[in-house]
């Protein structure tokens, strides 16, 4: 998969790395729990920026509940949190819920530097 997706793909431990570190593109990973009311909420902006970025950004969701080692490593202590990662580094963090504009000028930002 190089990115075209049009909708969040799910990533766990096992596939992390081939989706997030290794990807050609660069990457807007969203931390996320079955349980968190943000995240929830946050979900159809994060559906549309998935489909408004297909094949120039790839969007992942790990649920931190099942996938503990991936939020470990990465420190995630709240959540929502969005990593913005390009060649396997992460580049910028969002953290909380917030409007589609404060995603759309982190991932331009990125893509501009790109």
């Amino acid at each position: 998969m190089i990115g075209n997706n049009s909708k969040p793909i799910d990533v766990t431990n096992l596939n992390f790395s081939k989706e997030v570190l290794n990807s050609k593109i660069p990457v807007l990973v969203d931390f996320w729990a079955e349980w968190c009311v943000p995240c929830k909420a946050t979900f159809p902006i994060i559906e549309q920026v998935a489909k408004e970025y297909s094949g120039k950004l790839k969007v992942v969701r790990v649920d931190v509940d099942s996938n503990r080692d991936i939020a470990n490593n990465y420190m995630i202590r709240s959540i929502p949190t969005f990593l913005l990662f390009n060649d396997g580094m992460v580049k910028n963090q969002i953290v909380g819920a917030v409007k589609k504009s404060v995603f759309v000028d982190v991932i331009d930002k990125l893509l501009n530097d790109w």
